[in-house]
C-alpha cells in the first residue's frame, strides 16, 4: 500500500497524503487534483477503489498494430500530444507476433475504465477478420475512431486518406513517364485500404480481367513484398504503385535480386511518407498521408464524443500529396 502511494504521488505531481484522500473519498482535493490521482492510478495498472470505479478516466487508448513501420509512431506522436494537450493521458498499446493482441488490450483498456480508444491498422481493416471486441466497446458505450478505411458494419467514426486520389496520383505520374505495363503490390485480400486502392486502379486503367496479374498480395512485410513484386517483373511490369513504403521497399530489392536497376528499369512509388524516405537508395518517391491533421481529427472526433456531443458517422477523407523523389524514372527505352 505505501509503495502504491509513492508511486502514483510522484506520477500525479501530488502529496501521498492527497493520493490517500482522492483514494478515501475525502473533501478538501481540487478535481483537477483528483482526475491527476486516479489517471495515474490506471496510467501505473493499479486498481481504482470499488466506489470510484464506475467513474472513466481521462484516459484514452491509442491501439497501433506495430511500432517497426515508421508511419505508426509517427502517428502516435501526433496524437498522444494532441491527447496531452487536450486534457487526456494516453495509453499506447503496440502489438507485436506472439504477444498480446488487439482484443487482449480492448480487455485491458475497459478494466482501466479508459474514456476512449483510438486504433490505427486494426483488424477492423480485414473483412475477414474477428471483429467481436469492437462490439463490445459498442455495447458500452465507448466512444471510438478508426484511422484509415474499415468494415463499414462497425459504424464507428473514420478518419482516412482517400485512397481513391492516391492511386490516381500514382498512377498518373508513371503514365507521365511513359510506363504502359503498371502493376500494384497490396496488402491481404481482405485488407479493405487495399481494395480501394484496386478500385481506384481499375477505374483510373480501365483494367479488365487480363490486368488483374498485374496485382500481387502481401504481408505487410519487405520479406513479403519481395516475393510479391518478382513475380511482377518477371511478367514484364515498369512501374509498381505500392499500398506501404515498407512494401516499397521490398520491392526495390526484390528488382535488385532480379538485376534491375530502380528507376533506370523499374519505377516504385510507395505509400505513407513515413520517416527516413529522404535517405533511402534511391530516395523513395511516394504517396504522403497527411498524418498530422488526420491524428488531430481522430483526437477531435473522440472528444467529442466523450463530451456528448455526439457521433459523426460519416467518414473523413483527407487528400493525400504525391512525393516525387528518385525511385521513379522514365520508362525503359523513353
Amino acid at each position: 500500500m505505501t509503495k502504491r502511494l509513492t508511486e502514483v504521488a510522484k506520477k500525479a505531481g501530488v502529496s501521498e497524503a492527497t493520493v490517500s484522500r482522492v483514494l478515501n473519498g475525502r473533501d478538501g482535493v481540487s478535481e483537477a487534483t483528483r482526475t491527476a490521482v486516479l489517471t495515474a492510478l490506471d496510467v501505473l495498472g493499479y486498481e481504482r477503489p470499488t466506489k470510484l470505479r464506475g467513474e472513466r478516466a481521462r484516459l484514452v487508448g491509442l491501439v497501433l498494430p506495430e511500432l517497426q513501420n515508421p508511419i505508426f509512431p509517427a502517428l502516435a506522436e501526433v496524437v498522444t500530444g494532441t491527447l496531452a494537450q487536450r486534457g487526456y493521458t494516453p495509453a499506447l498499446c503496440a502489438r507485436t507476433i506472439g504477444g498480446v493482441s488487439e482484443m487482449d488490450y480492448v480487455e485491458m483498456l475497459l478494466d482501466h475504465q479508459v474514456s476512449g480508444v483510438i486504433f490505427a491498422g486494426g483488424s477492423y481493416a480485414l473483412a475477414d477478420a474477428r471483429h467481436d471486441h469492437y462490439r463490445r466497446l459498442t455495447d458500452r458505450g465507448l466512444p471510438v475512431v478508426l484511422v484509415n478505411a474499415g468494415v463499414d458494419e462497425l459504424g464507428f467514426p473514420r478518419v482516412s486518406t482517400d485512397d481513391a486520389v492516391a492511386v490516381e496520383q500514382a498512377y498518373g505520374h508513371l503514365r507521365s513517364l511513359g510506363h504502359e505495363r503498371i502493376g500494384m503490390v497490396l496488402g491481404p485480400e481482405g485488407h479493405v485500404p487495399s481494395r480501394r486502392k484496386l478500385d481506384a486502379m481499375v477505374q483510373a486503367a480501365d483494367w479488365g480481367d487480363a490486368e488483374r496479374e498485374c496485382v500481387e498480395r502481401s504481408s505487410f512485410s519487405m520479406e513479403g513484398a519481395r516475393v510479391a513484386a518478382t513475380k511482377l517483373v518477371e511478367r514484364g511490369v515498369t512501374g509498381i504503385i505500392c499500398a506501404s513504403d515498407v512494401l516499397a521497399l521490398g520491392t526495390i530489392r526484390a528488382a535488385r535480386r532480379l538485376g534491375r536497376a530502380v528507376p533506370t528499369d523499374i519505377s516504385v512509388v510507395g505509400f505513407d511518407d513515413s520517416a527516413f524516405m529522404t535517405c533511402t537508395d534511391p530516395p523513395l518517391t511516394t504517396v504522403r498521408q497527411p498524418i498530422e491533421t488526420m491524428g488531430q481529427a481522430a483526437v477531435d472526433l473522440l472528444v467529442t464524443q466523450i463530451e456528448g456531443a455526439g457521433v459523426l458517422q460519416d467518414e473523413l477523407l483527407f487528400e493525400p500529396e504525391l512525393v516525387v523523389r528518385g525511385s521513379t524514372g522514365p520508362a525503359p527505352g523513353r
